[in-house]
């Protein structure tokens, strides 16, 4: 498989419209059979499948602009991210294991680590400008600086303990104020085990952050 993006329809909505006029378009399966699962066309697409990858899109472009969408608010930059997360795809379906997750959690994962990279690189522009603007550094605020820096690699590395599923689930429910419903549907499963596995992983993460 090559790294060129494989050539999308003219008419091909973009990510902020997912095609509602169009709703067989991209499909690998012919009308009133069953749609072909995300994990099948994403195993397709690794070997240079450019229909199966326009399915993919076509299956979730709207989901992944949505969550880029409530990570970065700007709906311009949501779309870049959107269509950065589909070229990875293309790139690298090939790194998709079935055994460590649904393929949709594989895609909001890529998604989510799109969008919060994109915040981060602002941040990091807004804090050097603020840098330059400002000729001294009381050093009260170098010290809560530090302090807060050290305490987001605590839960960043107490985040990275848990499993895909659990720190998924935790990261949509209480960074971005899901419900446990629009978890389970945006991770495809059942409310019971978001809310299993957000129970054991906060568990897991008081655990490791030592809090009583």
């Amino acid at each position: 498989m090559t790294d060129s993006q494989p050539q999308a329809s003219p008419d091909r909505p973009g990510p902020g419209k997912p095609g509602a006029d169009r709703p067989g378009a991209g499909r690998l399966s012919q009308p009133g059979q069953p749609v072909t699962p995300l994990g099948v066309l994403l195993g397709q697409v690794a070997r240079g499948d450019s229909a199966a990858f326009g399915a993919v899109y076509d299956q979730v472009a709207a989901q992944v602009f949505g969550l880029a969408r409530t990570v970065l608010r700007d709906p311009a930059q949501a779309e870049e991210v959107c269509q950065e997360v589909l070229l990875d795809v293309w790139r690298n379906a090939a790194r998709f294991d079935a055994s460590r997750g649904t393929a949709m959690a594989w895609l909001m994962t890529l998604a989510h680590r799109r969008a919060v990279d994109r915040v981060r690189a602002q941040q990091a522009a807004t804090a050097r400008e603020q840098r330059v603007a400002r000729p001294e550094v009381p050093y009260d605020s170098v010290a809560e600086t530090v302090e807060a820096r050290l305490d987001a690699e605590r839960v960043r590395r107490c985040l990275g303990s848990l499993t895909d599923l659990q720190r998924e689930s935790i990261t949509l429910a209480y960074y971005q104020g899901r419900t446990y419903r629009e978890v389970a549907a945006l991770l495809s499963v059942p409310v019971g085990t978001v809310k299993t596995r957000m129970r054991d992983g906060l568990i897991r993460l008081r655990d490791c952050l030592g809090v009583d």
